[in-house]
Order: C-alpha cells, then structure tokens, then sequence
C-alpha cells in the first residue's frame, strides 16, 4: 500500500478511517480500536498493552538456583579464608 492512499494497510481493499497515532498507517474502521481515546492499530495496541502489564511476575527459587548460592556463598567464603591466611603469614 502506498502511504496516503487512503486504503487500510492490513485490508487493502477497504476505505481507511483513521491513522494509527503509534505506526502512522492507515487503518479501517475494523482495524480500528481507541485506547485512552486515541486510535491504534492491532499491533501497536498489543505492543502499548505489554508496556502497561509491566515486568513479567518472577518465579520462586528453584533447586538449581539455591545449589548455585551456596556454591557462590562457598567460593567467597573460602576467598575469605584463603586471603586471611595468607595476610597472616
């Protein structure tokens, strides 16, 4: 589709209605959905609505993530220990 031309940009064969104020196609009245009162597209709509859910929840600790803090623990620790000892000598 050509920019300006006036036909939907996901249905060619339609009359465009509006513009996308996100990707600035034209869109049909069926491709058209208003969220907070401005006009997007399908796609943009999905992209501003992952924006809006924010962070994914995180999960709770699993097995390998807690063997891997005591081993990271253990090599400091022992760091530690190694770095005492030879401060002492």
């Amino acid at each position: 589709m050509l920019q300006g031309s006036g036909r939907c940009h996901y249905h060619p064969d339609r009359a465009g209605l509006g513009i996308c104020v996100e990707c600035r196609r034209v869109i049909c009245r069926e491709c058209t959905t208003q969220f907070e009162g401005i006009n997007r597209c399908a796609s943009c709509l999905e992209k501003r609505l992952k924006v809006l859910e924010g962070p994914a929840a995180r999960k709770d600790w699993s097995v390998g993530n807690v063997v891997l803090a005591l081993m990271s623990g253990a090599i400091v620790y022992g760091g530690f220990r190694l770095l005492a000892q030879l401060v002492e000598r």
